[in-house]
């Protein structure tokens, strides 16, 4: 998908030019190219591949040889590799869009929100294959102690409607109106080059994935500035597909251990020290399930966690 720009005045040419999408890959040769073509019109896109092991790297060349492309020896994880695609570029603003996602219109107006006073960045719509909003995942509260307590001992999955998810989830949440919100997804989510410079970047401890785009939304709003939701920029976003070539283990333990890590960063020494006692027994009692109902693969991942938090890996 291309977008052109009739209908639009130079001064919306001359703002798409100054965004550079900043797309990390990783397993990514079935969605990348969609997703480049729908960023024609935009400055050059800056590709970070994260030791992809198919035809992702190829693909780009093939189809879209304009792009930006570094190739990492190693899963740098996404914080990082962002970085890295940061530091090749100098737009002033920076869109940050997963390979599995695609533009289906115009973004020009997350650019206009981020140069209104106050504004440290904006966020799209994110639609699934069937194009509904893609609730509970692009929008959400900022987290708390209770949250990642409800979270993790399974009782959102055990009683979805408890009042702590449905604030954290933002059930009711009305998709169609522009307003301020605390953590979009930063699968579709452009910055101000100057305001992630500001607050640091993404950081990097939180790898290979999860809980970066949470951290920097925190501290963006912790610096103070607002986040803005433009339902009219949407985006086509099949989600989670880097996860179907990421081991059970590397996942439960990439998890549960961004998760403590955001836990010691914003919350209290104290409320962090619960959680990490909550967590122990919630994945305590998720080993013990899995003796007798999950897999192989969820008892030695759940056990692999274990072990971290009582050796302390996961609270470092």
């Amino acid at each position: 998908m291309v977008f052109s720009i009739q209908g639009h005045n130079a001064r919306v040419l001359t703002m798409n030019q100054k965004v550079v999408a900043i797309v990390v890959t990783y397993n990514s040769e079935r969605q990348i190219a969609s997703c480049l073509t729908a960023l024609e019109g935009l400055a050059r896109p800056v590709v970070i591949d994260n030791a992809s092991s198919d035809e992702t790297c190829a693909v780009i060349e093939q189809v879209h040889p304009e792009t930006t492309l570094f190739r990492n020896s190693e899963n740098l994880g996404f914080a990082a590799a962002v970085n890295q695609g940061i530091a090749a570029s100098d737009e002033p603003f920076i869109l940050l869009l997963n390979p599995d996602a695609y533009l289906v219109k115009p973004i020009d107006d997350l650019v206009t929100r981020c140069l209104m006073p106050g504004i440290g960045a904006a966020a799209g719509r994110l639609l699934d294959s069937k194009g509904r909003t893609q609730f509970g995942f692009n929008i959400r509260a900022l987290p708390t102690a209770m949250t990642f307590m409800f979270e993790t001992l399974g009782w959102n999955r055990l009683w979805p409607s408890n009042p702590v998810n449905r604030c954290y989830r933002l059930k009711g949440f009305d998709d169609t109106k522009e307003q301020d919100v605390e953590q979009p997804a930063g699968a579709f989510l452009m910055l101000r080059r100057d305001v992630l410079e500001a607050v640091g970047g993404l950081d990097e401890q939180f790898r290979p994935l999860w809980f970066e785009d949470v951290d920097l939304c925190q501290r963006l709003h912790n610096a103070g500035h607002r986040i803005r939701y433009v339902p009219g920029c949407m985006a086509r976003h099949e989600g989670a597909h880097s996860l179907k070539s990421a081991t059970l283990e590397l996942q439960h333990v990439a998890w549960y251990g961004n998760l403590l890590r955001f836990s010691g960063k914003h919350f209290s020494t104290w409320v962090h020290l619960w959680l990490v006692l909550v967590i122990l027994i919630g994945v305590l009692g998720r080993w013990f399930w899995s003796l007798t109902m999950g897999s192989q693969n969820e008892r030695n991942s759940y056990a692999k966690v274990l072990r971290s938090l009582v050796s302390r890996d996961l609270r470092q």
